[in-house]
């Protein structure tokens, strides 16, 4: 039987692709996709700047053994040893990247930002954009890019938690991120409009309150950020632009 979305029989238990329980009555799905899990494995994982590295140090040891003496023998079995090593070490990278990419659901809707994230561990959080202060974007030359997101207020998410759907280097104010997005520009513009409307929705509340009478208008305090946590079995520092509505 197929899934919707390609789903894995571990998730068959959601109320809804990539949401833990079904949208209430008036709320509207926008956009929801998944990273590319090659973008994932080449700017999560480091595999490329890795291969790079490993190329480097093969070439430094042959050298090396060739200038102190050593026989081809030698020298083709160090080799061998060492390129079947990071063989591994970057298999192991990628396979990692294609299981967090396969196992990550970003949602947004016209009040809020979901990510379901998690390989063994599945957490889902749950931003109502009350508690985004800002988005950002970064694009990559092949057109996918990251979407990081200040949150406003005093609630905070780990680092560990959110890794590797996190701004490298923001521990003390973390960021979520939606991360190796395939059209990031277009998802950007979504993410711009929504969090304009829902801005422009918080003034008109204030303006209504008002001209009903009110003698004060509270500020909008952020919804606190929700987090959920399901058991399943398994199966850089950068330059972000801010978004224009």
């Amino acid at each position: 039987m197929m899934l919707p979305h390609d789903q894995a029989p571990e998730h068959e238990f959601e109320a809804e692709y990539g949401l833990p329980e079904a949208l209430p009555k008036g709320e509207k799905l926008l956009w929801q996709g998944s990273p590319d899990w090659r973008v994932m494995a080449r700017e999560a994982m480091h595999v490329r700047s890795l291969a790079v590295y490993f190329a480097v140090l093969l070439a430094w040891r042959g050298v090396t053994l060739v200038e102190g003496g050593a026989g081809a023998l030698q020298v083709a079995t160090t080799a061998g040893i060492l390129t079947a090593l990071a063989i591994v070490a970057l298999g192991v990278l990628t396979l990692m990247g294609w299981l967090i990419a396969k196992t990550s659901v970003y949602t947004i809707t016209d009040q809020r930002v979901v990510m379901r994230v998690g390989v063994v561990l599945t957490i889902t959080f749950n931003l109502p954009y009350r508690t985004i202060e800002s988005a950002g974007l970064r694009l990559n030359k092949d057109g996918s890019g990251d979407i990081p997101l200040t949150l406003a207020g005093a609630d905070r998410i780990a680092f560990v938690h959110l890794w590797p759907h996190v701004r490298p280097w923001q521990v003390k104010r973390t960021q979520p991120m939606l991360r190796a997005l395939p059209q990031a520009e277009h998802v950007a513009q979504l993410m711009a409009q929504s969090l304009a409307a829902a801005a422009g929705q918080v003034v008109a509340d204030a303006a209504a309150a008002v001209a009903a009478g009110a003698s004060t208008v509270q500020a909008h305090r952020p919804a606190p950020i929700h987090e959920r946590t399901t058991e399943r079995p398994a199966t850089h520092a950068d330059h972000h632009q801010p978004l224009a509505a």
